[in-house]
């Protein structure tokens, strides 16, 4: 039996699943839409759970307690009481028991009589975190299928040939999905449903929170390979009840998603005419299912079925090479009527249980075309015998709290990763799809290898050695540099002259030395701010990997903070949660832990920085920030001269509707930052996440990094921002920012990244995507392009024009500032392939197409109305 005969006979058997034939599932009125908190890690060792927790607490603005889950891979079979092989061999068959006393019902009718069931495992469950449903009774079953049931079933739809393995695996498809029908009725009673019910693979998941989860079921202690973990933000389906909460499963599979489909009737409707029905009457359910249709039924590789899930399309489809256009133009044909419209970003968690070894447990990131909700990957590469993590999650922040928490109990972890990144979906670059494949060879060595949608590697790009333990302030070691009496020469310029040649006990003698000088106002000061350099720059760190050896300094910065609030001074006043501010007394620094604050709400930490404004602080930072949203929101119009910076890993919103504040992130920003800026500052050591600078009316701003999608849209006024490196697309959609020579606003772009040695490096395209100013009106993008690799095609509403001495006059004020707060010298981004060049033979200017019939508003608040 061919292939395609299987195929057919595989969807022909399936007939009987769709119950007697009746209307597909209704269309749902749809919910509030909202932005689900999704986040997955996986791992070269098997980690436990408890370190999803933080991660999923700093998200649950994310949800509303109506659905939250996890999924786990590569489990511990001694955690469930079962060998290696039967781990390895037997389904994990996990059924939630919404009445217990349908068990016995449940293994009689669709359990015993077709399996042989090796290990029955009941998962502990806490009762007292008062949730308002209770969550199901979960059973594990470890099973394999009986022969004779097998055989029966191949006789049956005449499947044999098949390989025992997919056979057996349809098999336990299709009674999950009778189990299914008979125990849980969408629009009826439910008295039971299969979690999951594939090989390595456990899902489980309530009404509630995703954290609730991790501690309802005990998941602290447990390990394994690959996590996922889910808040549901309600968008369609019955997020109320355990069966509607993600994760959902195909079979060996499991996926969460962030968004909401439009054609959720048309995937509907595909899926039907392949004798598959959904039962659950959500979005994320057809999703799984149409990723089980042509991974495990089609044999599609992943690539493939990416394709198929996110189409590549325009100009990113055009510059395919034209084997994989006539591809994936088959694909698209085919497989269009199955393909989620609208905004999402799927996580999916998988056990390649067949095949040849290595044996693999995988996280797959998969970016919608549009890329319309936010993502976020990371990677962390351990040394010689150290473990690998790779990650894939809505904020950045989630992904912080997660490192945090793993490098407080193992040395061997360290809290920045040495690669972040976003995604592009649909890109003729990396796919904008990238698989986190964990793979087991039988000695019990692993691997932790990250791919991209094409099958090309993930690296680092930093061979240097990472920090290879705990590292801790205590006892100094002699030897090294210190920074007292060495004047004009401060830490940051010391450590560039030493650097070259220090090993990690070096560089931690000297930050030793750093905060034990920060005694008084003028050593805080300059602690402060030399250790910000450290962590800010860019420069070459000799034998260090510069994600371990910046984490140091991060220490070393929250050492100063704490000696701070153990020890004040005249000029800084420590601040904690749970004690009143009182109004500063002359030039006072405030300087607020970030620990304790909620994330948002009446007892914020946004609305205490708006308290301590009120009370008169020019100067204000935040430390230990994690995952706090709105920072420096709300201060209203009398603002000028306020600083507030922040240290550690901030939320969405920062810096949004501010009017006159400076506020500096060191690091990376999250998701919309900067929206409706009116006047102000807005510097990021770092990337930005999503639709930044959204309608944004003035102000300036300073990225280091790139952007995410939608930097800008619909901005107006007088914005003046420098992204140094990229951003994904989108950039300045309906930018209406009037006549940037005459008081109006623009955008230069950079293009750049760095080495692993601080030097600067061209981006292989300044900008990859194919919509630059897109139905802009007014104001300007600048874009450093010597190689003229942009294209008119990327236009749509701009046009190249000359690049005047009057457009170098324009943005050289804010290259000269971009220069002093990120060491970029405007000589550098004026050389070419080592020689300097004149400003017009480096950069471009894009107008939009029709510049001078302003519309009246945009002149009139161009020109300050």
């Amino acid at each position: 039996m061919d292939r395609v005969e299987q195929v057919r006979r595989l969807i022909e058997s399936r007939a009987g699943l769709v119950g007697s034939g009746g209307p597909l599932p209704p269309l749902r009125k749809a919910e509030a839409e909202g932005g689900c908190g999704v986040i997955g890690l996986a791992c070269s060792e098997p980690l436990p759970g408890r370190h999803l927790l933080q991660a999923l607490v700093q998200m649950r603005n994310r949800g509303n307690g109506k659905g939250g889950g996890a999924a786990l891979v590569g489990l511990d079979a001694e955690v469930f009481g079962v060998t290696p092989r039967i781990l390895r061999d037997a389904y994990l068959l996990s059924i939630a028991y919404l009445d217990p006393s349908a068990r016995a019902d449940v293994e009689k009718s669709h359990l015993l009589p077709h399996f042989e069931v090796l290990h029955t495992h009941t998962l502990p469950k806490s009762r007292h975190l008062g949730l308002e449903v209770e969550p199901p009774d979960v059973v594990l079953y470890f099973a394999r299928a009986k022969p004779e049931a097998t055989a029966a079933f191949a006789e049956r739809h005449q499947l044999a040939g098949m390989a025992q393995d997919s056979l057996e695996d349809e098999f336990v498809y299709q009674n999950s999905s009778r189990l299914n029908r008979s125990y849980y009725a969408s629009l009826g009673d439910k008295r039971a449903f299969v979690l999951s019910h594939g090989k390595d693979l456990l899902v489980l998941k309530m009404v509630g929170y995703g954290d609730d989860v991790i501690r309802v079921y005990q998941l602290e202690d447990i390990r394994a390979h690959v996590w996922i973990g889910h808040h549901r933000y309600p968008t369609k389906g019955r997020v109320w009840h355990p069966g509607g909460a993600h994760p959902f499963v195909g079979l060996h599979e499991a996926l969460v998603h962030n968004g909401d489909f439009a054609n959720y009737a048309s995937v509907c409707s595909y899926l039907a005419q392949r004798n598959i029905q959904p039962f659950f009457l959500t979005d994320t359910e057809v999703a799984v299912l149409v990723f089980d249709l042509l991974h495990r039924t089609y044999g599609y590789p992943l690539e493939y079925v990416i394709e198929a899930l996110a189409p590549t399309t325009e100009r990113d489809f055009a510059l395919l090479p034209e084997d994989k256009r006539e591809l994936y133009r088959m694909l698209q044909t085919i497989h269009i009527h199955g393909s989620p419209d609208g905004p999402w970003f799927f996580l999916i968690a998988q056990s390649e249980a067949h095949g040849q070894a290595p044996r693999c447990a995988r996280l797959i990131g998969v970016t919608d075309t549009s890329m319309l909700r936010p993502q976020v990957f990371a990677l962390q590469r351990g040394g010689p015998g150290q473990p690998s993590i790779g990650f894939a999650a809505s904020e950045k922040q989630a992904i912080d709290a997660a490192l945090e928490s793993l490098s407080r109990e193992d040395g061997r972890f360290w809290t920045r990763p040495d690669r972040v990144w976003n995604a592009r979906g649909g890109s003729h670059t990396d796919g904008g799809a990238f698989v986190f494949d964990v793979l087991r060879a039988d000695e019990g060595k692993t691997q932790l290898v990250c791919r991209d949608k094409f099958g090309r590697e993930i690296e680092i790009g930093d061979d240097r050695l990472p920090v290879g333990g705990p590292a801790t302030f205590g006892a100094r070691k002699t030897g090294v540099p210190g920074t007292g009496g060495l004047l004009p020469y401060g830490p940051f310029d010391l450590a560039l002259r030493g650097i070259h040649a220090w090993e990690y006990e070096d560089g931690l003698s000297f930050l030793q030395q750093v905060v034990a000088a920060a005694s008084d106002d003028e050593g805080r000061r300059r602690a402060i701010r030399h250790l910000s350099l450290l962590v800010d720059r860019r420069y070459d760190t000799g034998r260090l990997r510069r994600s371990s050896w910046v984490a140091l300094c991060d220490q070393a910065l929250d050492e100063v903070f704490d000696g701070i609030a153990s020890a004040p001074s005249p000029g800084f006043l420590p601040h904690r949660t749970g004690s009143e501010i009182r109004p500063p007394r002359g030039e006072e620094s405030l300087v607020i832990d970030a620990l304790g604050f909620p994330p948002e709400g009446r007892k914020s930490l946004a609305l205490e920085i708006v308290r301590a404004v009120r009370h008169g602080y020019k100067s204000i930072f935040i430390y230990r920030a994690r995952g706090h949203r709105f920072l420096a929101n709300g201060l209203g119009p009398e603002t000028h001269g306020v600083r507030i910076e922040i240290f550690g890993s901030s939320g969405d919103y920062l810096g949004s509707g501010i009017d006159g504040a400076e506020v500096i992130v060191h690091g990376n920003g999250q998701d919309q930052l900067a929206q409706i800026i009116k006047a102000g500052k807005l510097v990021v050591h770092g990337d930005v996440g999503q639709t930044f600078m959204y309608a944004a009316k003035g102000g300036e701003a300073y990225v280091l990094g790139n952007a995410a999608g939608r930097p800008l849209i619909n901005a107006v006024g007088r914005p003046r921002v420098v992204i140094n490196g990229t951003c994904l697309d989108y950039l300045a959609e309906s930018f209406m920012a009037g006549d940037p020579l005459n008081g109006g606003g623009f955008v230069i772009l950079n293009g750049i990244t760095f080495d692993v040695r601080g030097r600067i490096l061209e981006l292989d395209s300044p900008y990859p995507g194919g919509n630059l100013f897109s139905l802009a009106s007014g104001g300007a993008i600048f874009v450093r392009d010597p190689r003229r690799k942009l294209g008119a095609d990327q236009l749509n509403g701009g046009e190249f024009t000359e690049f005047l001495p009057k457009h170098w006059d324009l943005i050289r004020p804010q290259l000269e500032e971009n220069e002093r707060l990120f060491g970029i010298a405007i000589s550098a981004l004026l050389e070419v392939d080592g020689i300097g060049q004149p400003p017009e033979r480096v950069y471009r200017a894009i107008l939009p197409s029709g510049h001078k019939a302003l519309q009246p508003e945009e002149a009139w608040v161009a020109h300050g109305g």
